[in-house]
């Protein structure tokens, strides 16, 4: 656990690999004196909400299809779709976002690898924190799978190869690319990428992070501070 304030505010994040923790945001709910856990899901964690008002599910390099063989996959399937139902904040990360689409019926598909630094535009339908965004903004993607959008969910953000890269359903915000990316992190995450990659890379990093972690804080406070309850 993190944070010794009195907020209200408590995150639990689903983790489901060692390399992909909350990065960013952490720093951000730091500042803003929200406690935060995580569930390490491959060390056993079980998949409950506990005391948290707000839920996190990261990324990993598995398929939200890979029920058998990962079980947790399942119950993170179920909690979602009670903490949307009780419109308790949801926000999804790459493979989080697709557990959302996949939870509410969604199907969750091998698709366009998109690794390292892609323009996404925002959509006419785009609402709250993605009205103000810009037009087009470059994020962090490292995927290999997409999902269908599932029924009442409204499409935030679409991308050139990839056409479903953010939607809202209820309380849920689900996000194919990683808003939570860090220097340590991209360096982590493509150190076993070819060369010419790498590089490629390195030099969009410097070109659009520092715009990542600014539309990362928006995405934040509204996750953090937004009513849901009457949401539709």
């Amino acid at each position: 656990m993190s944070g010794e304030s009195e907020n209200p505010i408590r995150v639990k994040a689903f983790q489901h690999t060692p390399t992909e923790p909350l990065g960013f945001f952490e720093k951000i709910f730091a500042e803003q004196n929200v406690p935060f856990e995580y569930a390490r899901l491959w060390e056993g964690d079980p998949v409950s909400m506990g005391d948290a008002t707000h839920l996190v599910f990261l990324g990993g390099p598995m398929s939200v299809n890979d029920e058998s063989e990962l079980p947790w996959l399942k119950g993170e399937k179920e909690l979602i779709r009670r903490a949307v139902k009780t419109r308790v904040p949801v926000l999804g990360l790459c493979l989080g976002a697709q557990l959302i689409a996949s939870a509410h019926g969604a199907t969750v598909y091998r698709f366009v690898n998109e690794t390292g630094w892609c323009p996404v535009h925002t959509t006419p339908d785009s609402t709250g924190v993605f009205a103000s965004f810009p037009n087009t903004f470059h994020v962090f993607q490292m995927h290999g799978e997409t999902f269908h959008l599932p029924v009442g969910g409204r499409l935030q953000c679409s991308g050139d190869n990839v056409p479903h890269q953010g939607f809202r359903l209820g309380s849920a915000l689900g996000l194919q690319f990683h808003l939570e990316m860090t220097d340590v992190l991209i360096r982590d995450w493509i150190k076993g990428e070819r060369k010419f990659l790498k590089e490629r890379i390195g030099r969009d990093t410097e070109r659009y992070l520092a715009t990542s972690n600014r539309l990362c804080r928006q995405v934040a406070v509204e996750f953090l501070y937004r009513d849901f309850r009457n949401t539709r």
